[in-house]
């Protein structure tokens, strides 16, 4: 699954699309302003709960390509790992670690390295109702007796406040039911979302209240 949304829209067409969405526009409408069939808008946002994606950057305790071009000339100098730290301002097992996800000193190339983190950092992370299954089975529950993702993550957040294993936001909660997370969520408990539209807006995301019939 794409970050931005699916093949056929370029750049600037999605960017327009998610400015269009959270002005308030209608699918038919962004369709018809870029050309595009409605169905494939509508596969943009679901992609993403209707919810724009946020800008990606390199977060700041990845090790950026100066780093590793510092790393390449520590190799070919034949200096530790813990020398190379030190000049770095970073942790020995950081510098480790890093030559070993990229074939070791023998092999390792700044270049590829780095390319190949940005790369590992577009990949769609997996759902985390996937990978938590006591935390799914609250949140289809309560689904289940029609209470809204937001309810859901505040009630959530008051008791398991201490277990962050046990928390979830709203904005995952949406996703989950608009992409189906795979089955995480059975089909049938998007009849329990407390609107009839699927995907809601980011400005709308708070909004408080029991579901509507």
């Amino acid at each position: 699954m794409a970050a931005m949304g699916r093949p056929g829209l370029s750049p600037a067409q999605k960017r327009d699309l998610w400015n269009r969405w959270k002005a308030g526009q209608t699918i038919t409408e962004i369709g018809l302003a870029l050309c595009k069939a409605p169905g494939s808008i509508h596969g943009v946002l679901s992609d993403l709960g209707g919810i724009a994606p946020s800008r990606r950057h390199r977060s700041d305790r990845a090790l950026t390509r100066c780093e590793r071009e510092e790393i390449s000339r520590g190799v070919a100098l034949g200096s530790s790992s813990r020398r190379i730290a030190q000049q770095l301002g970073r942790s020995p097992s950081t510098i480790t670690c890093e030559l070993e996800r990229n074939g070791g000193r023998n092999q390792y190339r700044a270049a590829i390295a780095d390319e190949r983190s940005l790369l590992e950092g577009r990949r769609p992370k997996q759902c985390l109702l996937a990978t938590n299954a006591s935390l799914a089975a609250v949140v289809a529950a309560k689904l289940a007796i029609q209470w809204s993702p937001q309810q859901i993550a505040g009630w959530l957040k008051a008791t398991f406040g201490h277990d962050p294993t046990m928390t979830v936001s709203h904005e995952t909660i949406y996703r989950s039911l608009f992409i189906q997370a795979r089955g995480v969520l059975k089909r049938e408990l998007i009849a329990h979302l407390r609107s009839r539209r699927m995907m809601r807006r980011a400005k709308n995301a708070t909004t408080k209240g029991r579901p509507r019939g």
